[in-house]
């Protein structure tokens, strides 16, 4: 049973590296990779079923004792993390076989597609920080190579930007590792948590959560550390963005979550005021980006940013529901996010441009893509039934709750923001005057929308569906606030 934890990421890295070997063969790929990802969205599925009927399930590879060895765990948090890996990876792989090049395609793009799958997933499961950097690796790796593919200048220049930020974030995060290592003895989560707490989270202790911080914030694209992204995403195909948009900087935020509610929850005196302002600007700054800016794709990238600092606010408020609230929000925005970069991708492909100046009446060609952008763009924008709007009120009572009224009223504020921006995005894009030719009109996107179809269907069901959900979001929190359960199933062996 436990081994069950090894293949959500040994499955798409044995895939990935079969394909190596069959690059010029366009249909063979398209064929295992769409097995290979209805076959992760299966066994993700699963997990999250043994999880929640079994509680934690730990898997100790090689059979090495926990801390002395490779640790696996899965709580219900890492789960529904994985879950939603291979929901978007399902999706934005179906949206690459009708848009991806066919030069792409036989220059590995799919092998690496399922690499950078192998490190997401490996990033939720792990148990200990050292092959939490080596899954990151092996994500950022395959993100360098997927953003880079194409060549275009643009690309190439951002994408140095990305390396080299990613690069320093690496280096940081080795150094802090060692940090960690020389003051405690161990770099297995479970292990950490207990020494951090027999130690006291003070002084150093306090220092190194700040690193840990400030590399996972630089990997999340918080504030100030958010400037890489804008630029980067919108350089690469529109079903690499969409994977980028909904997976990659929640890869960040879940590990904030992870190290701020096992190994450094002790100090909330020092570290809670840090992550709800950080969390605050953040969704200011996202949100100015994307109310100031004219392009599709840009507006979403900086929408990335903004949402990312509720997230953080939700752990910062560290209350069961604020904490349900993060990861409903986490949720919520890898599936709309998902949606809308593929809908920048289907409104490219009709007019050949991203820039809101040059696009107008999609809504009388393209009616379908139309009013799904518009269901989506509400939903992220947190109106009713949808699910930004409990996430966000989840969120914004939590606030409340804690008394920070400030915070609150920025998260509504800010909220406003985002509902302008897609209002904006409306009204050039889909409403008003026809800018596209009669030809691009004709253009048939069906297939197009088709991966974006259970995405809708998701955050409606989200919405209408909020009270059994967020009592579920509610026990994967209340399992992240009480660290002995996952503490001890690595360690005195009471996982599944």
């Amino acid at each position: 049973m436990n081994n069950l934890l090894v293949l959500p990421f040994l499955i798409p890295f044995a895939v990935g590296a079969v394909l190596i070997l069959f690059s010029k063969r366009i249909a063979l790929q398209r064929f295992l990779s769409g097995l290979t990802a209805v076959l992760m969205l299966g066994v993700a599925t699963y997990l999250l079923t043994v999880v929640r009927s079994k509680g934690v399930v730990v898997l100790e590879v090689g059979n090495w004792s926990a801390p002395f060895g490779i640790v696996l765990v899965a709580d219900l948090f890492a789960a529904i993390m994985v879950l939603m890996s291979a929901i978007v990876g399902l999706l934005c792989l179906f949206f690459a076989f009708r848009t991806i090049a066919p030069e792409r395609e036989k220059f590995y793009f799919y092998p690496f597609y399922f690499f950078l799958l192998t490190g997401v997933n490996g990033a939720f499961l792990t148990g200990d920080i050292f092959n939490l950097f080596v899954f990151f690796e092996v994500m950022l790796i395959s993100s360098y190579v997927l953003i880079v593919m194409g060549g275009t200048n643009y690309q190439l220049r951002e994408s140095l930007k990305y390396v080299v930020m990613n690069i320093f974030a690496s280096i940081l995060f080795i150094a802090t590792m060692a940090f960690t290592y020389a003051v405690t003895g161990t770099l297995n989560m479970a292990q950490l948590a207990e020494r951090v707490a027999e130690l006291e989270q003070v002084g150093v202790l306090n220092v190194i959560a700040m690193f840990y911080f400030i590399v996972f914030g630089m990997k999340g694209a918080l504030f100030p550390l958010y400037f890489w992204l804008p630029r980067s995403y919108f350089g690469p195909p529109a079903a690499v963005a969409a994977l980028f948009g909904g997976l990659l900087t929640k890869v960040g935020i879940y590990a904030i979550i992870r190290t701020f509610t096992l190994i450094f929850p002790h100090n909330q005196e020092f570290t809670q005021p840090i992550l709800i302002w950080v969390g605050a600007i953040t969704i200011v700054i996202g949100g100015l980006g994307a109310v100031s800016n004219f392009d599709f794709k840009r507006i979403l990238s900086y929408h990335i940013v903004s949402q990312v600092g509720y997230m953080v606010i939700g752990l910062g408020l560290y209350t069961s529901l604020a904490i349900a609230a993060a990861i409903y929000y986490i949720v919520h925005n890898i599936i709309v996010k998902t949606a809308l970069f593929l809908y920048a991708g289907t409104a490219q492909r009709i007019t050949g441009t991203t820039d809101l100046k040059q696009m107008g009446g999609l809504l009388k060609t393209h009616p379908l893509l139309g009013w799904m952008f518009f269901i989506t763009g509400i939903a992220i924008a947190g109106i009713p039934p949808f699910s930004g709007f409990v996430s966000k009120l989840s969120l914004v009572v939590s606030s409340f709750e804690t008394e920070q009224y400030v915070v609150g009223g920025i998260a509504l504020a800010v909220g406003m923001l985002t509902l302008f921006s897609m209002i904006k995005i409306f009204m050039y894009v889909f409403w008003g005057e026809q800018k596209h030719t009669k030809a691009q009109g004709k253009t048939k996107v069906g297939d197009l929308l088709l991966p974006a179809i259970p995405l809708v269907i998701l955050t409606t069901v989200l919405g209408v569906a909020a009270q059994p959900i967020l009592s579920f979001f509610l026990e994967a929190s209340d399992q992240l606030l009480d660290p002995s359960i996952y503490i001890d199933s690595v360690l005195k062996g009471g996982g599944a």
